[in-house]
Order: C-alpha cells, then sequence, then structure tokens
C-alpha cells in the first residue's frame, strides 16, 4: 500500500492539487465519493445495479479508496495495522455465537 500511496501523492503533487489534501477536505471527499457509489444501486436490485455499470461502481470504489489512502497518510494512520486492531476489536464486542452438537 505504500507503493500506491506514493504513486497517488505524486500524481497529485504533479498536478499542484496537495494544498486541497488537508485532513477535512480528504475526509469530505471520501464521504462524497462512497455517496457516489451508493447513487449506482439507487432504486436497483444490487445485482441489477452490477449487471448495468460494473465499470462504474469499480472506478467509484477505486475512488474511495484514493481518498481512504490520501487521508491516512496525511493522519499518519498505517490503514492495515488499523483494520488488524480495529478487528481484535470486533471479535471481542461481536464473538462469533457458539456452535452446539443437535
Amino acid at each position: 500500500m505504500k507503493e500506491l500511496t506514493e504513486e497517488i501523492l505524486n500524481f497529485c503533487e504533479e498536478r499542484g492539487w496537495g494544498r486541497n489534501h488537508d485532513a477535512r477536505s480528504l475526509a469530505i471527499s471520501v464521504s462524497l465519493k462512497a455517496s457516489e457509489l451508493l447513487e449506482h444501486f439507487q432504486w436497483l436490485a444490487p445485482e441489477e445495479a452490477i449487471e448495468r455499470d460494473k465499470q462504474a461502481i469499480v472506478d467509484e470504489a477505486a475512488d474511495v479508496f484514493i481518498y481512504l489512502l490520501q487521508l491516512a497518510n496525511v493522519l499518519g494512520i498505517d490503514l492495515k495495522e488499523a483494520a488488524q486492531q480495529k478487528m481484535i476489536k470486533n471479535a471481542l464486542k461481536y464473538p462469533a455465537p457458539v456452535k452446539t452438537e443437535s
């Protein structure tokens, strides 16, 4: 992910976009792009939405990921480590049901 983050940062720097990439602006962008992702599913069954324009859904998901990587970089977050720690918290908060033998 580090290489991808560097590629994204270089891309933005080459275009002079860095001045707008503070934590607040990036958090807003994550939310806006996630909303655009949801738009593809509005009023449609999931299968229909995917069949209609899967590539647009893929592109929006990638945009969310790109902005999230930029936000993590600005905040100094290791997303892989954060996700692993969050899964540990989730496992404690939501333990798997105990399977009983019938």
